[in-house]
């Protein structure tokens, strides 16, 4: 399974942080430094492995830490219908 972003969020960067609407739902996500690398990751869809592995390069971050806290990140993201699923 791959994850990717669904059209409809638009994007800004604060600083290391990102803001994100979506026009859509109307709803609003502030991301943190890592929420939006893994966010900039997701303009070519990826597996979750894939993040993982980028992360754990990029960060201080071990990896069963980086799956859990990726998998709790996907979650969210997917409640706020934010991406996708791709087989």
């Amino acid at each position: 399974m791959r994850i990717g972003k669904r059209g409809d969020w638009i994007a800004a960067s604060v600083g290391a942080e990102i803001v994100m609407m979506s026009v859509i739902e109307g709803k609003y996500l502030g991301l943190n430094e890592v929420a939006a690398r893994i966010w900039s990751l997701l303009d070519m869809p990826q597996s979750p492995d894939t993040l993982c592995d980028t992360l754990v390069e990029e960060f201080d971050v071990t990896p069963e830490t980086c799956r859990a806290e990726i998998d709790a990140f996907i979650a969210d993201l997917d409640s706020h219908r934010a991406i996708e699923m791709i087989p």
